[in-house]
């Protein structure tokens, strides 16, 4: 009886301190039930008034200046957490402030980009319940990256094209320059097919041909009004050499350059021998033009009929050629290119140890 009238005073007592704040409540010692000293009350606390979880939580804060120690406003500052937290991001103020609030304890770390400036990072182990302050992040001016791509113009390509032409030699001697074996190689500027016809033309191997064609006209008392001996040999060496040069700048380099098309014969080497039998052939009357198609070589064929009526001016009067024999002589030529070009196709290519790198192609192919 005595237990519980102690209780009920208790709560008699405790009925004006309800509507006190807690604070105020917990000025009032515990009514302990006699016989129960030493006991514990665990029904109210009075210490706190929020949950643990909350009371953990802290802050980060920081500023961000450039190089000069100006602020640096507009500053994306990302927050990143290794317990997978979701990413926060804020944008520094004006005076280049940032702060994040109600951050989780444990590692952390920040990233500021800003345009114009290099990328910068900030990490650090955020405290229960502490307001971080990071040291004054200073941002660095991104460093220009400039990428540059060298690339050959056409000409350098084409001059490449030629130093390799001028390795080709049949059996290593005989000069074979006016072949390409890449189907595809760039077009000659003008210079360039000058410069192939002054390799070809001074070439010793040509001087030595040339040599061996007047002494063969001389014992076939070739062009009689030359006469024999070494002055007879020495008439029929320049006729045949300026016969050779003249056919060889004309046909290869002046007209060439004038009609803008290539002098050069392009190997098929793949197909059908049917195929590459026609190809040979119609090479001797069509060419390639600098833009790539094909076309009526003009200059193959106008710089036979020049090279013939030039050779009226040097060739004594008895053998000197009528406009029909010109003609003809034009027509023979274009046969003995026919004649060269199936050699080209079929059988020189294996004799000559430096051949360029082939890139087969149809005959009748373009390329821009």
């Amino acid at each position: 009886m005595r237990r519980y009238s102690a209780w009920v005073a208790w709560l008699l007592l405790s009925l004006p301190l309800c509507g006190l704040p807690a604070s105020a409540q917990s000025q009032q010692p515990p009514v302990v039930p006699e016989g129960e000293t030493g006991r514990a009350d665990t029904r109210g606390s009075g210490t706190a008034t929020q949950p643990p979880e909350q009371r953990s939580l802290g802050s980060i804060r920081g500023a961000i200046v450039d190089q000069s120690g100006a602020n640096v406003a507009g500053a994306r500052v990302t927050l990143t957490r290794e317990d997978q937290s979701p990413i926060q991001e804020v944008l520094s103020d004006e005076d280049g402030q940032f702060s994040f609030v109600n951050v989780a304890p444990g590692p952390f770390q920040v990233t500021i980009t800003s345009e114009g400036f290099a990328t910068q990072a900030a990490s650090g182990i955020l405290q229960s319940g502490e307001s971080n302050i990071l040291p004054q992040i200073t941002l660095a001016l991104a460093t220009a990256v400039t990428e540059v791509r060298v690339v050959p113009s056409r000409v350098e390509v084409a001059e490449d094209q030629i130093k390799a032409q001028e390795k080709q030699r049949v059996l290593g001697v005989v000069p074979n320059f006016y072949v390409s074996y890449d189907h595809h190689a760039v077009p000659l500027a003008s210079r360039q097919k000058f410069e192939l016809a002054w390799k070809t033309t001074v070439d010793p191997v040509s001087f030595g041909l040339t040599g061996a064609i007047a002494g063969i006209q001389q014992a076939q008392n070739d062009f009689s009004g030359y006469g024999q001996g070494a002055q007879g040999y020495a008439k029929r060496f320049g006729a045949s050499y300026a016969n050779f040069v003249v056919g060889t700048y004309i046909g290869g380099a002046m007209l060439p350059s004038l009609l803008k098309q290539d002098p050069r014969y392009f190997y098929k080497g793949s197909g059908s021998k049917r195929s590459r039998m026609l190809y040979a052939i119609a090479n001797s009357v069509i060419c390639k033009g600098d833009n790539g198609h094909w076309q009526a070589n003009y200059s193959s064929i106008l710089g036979s009929l020049a090279a013939g009526g030039i050779s009226n001016l040097y060739y004594p009067a008895e053998n000197r050629d009528g406009a029909q024999l010109t003609f003809e002589n034009a027509l023979i030529g274009i046969g003995e290119s026919a004649a060269v070009n199936l050699l080209q196709e079929f059988v020189i290519r294996r004799l000559t140890p430096n051949a360029s790198k082939h890139e087969p192609a149809s005959p009748l192919s373009t390329s821009n």
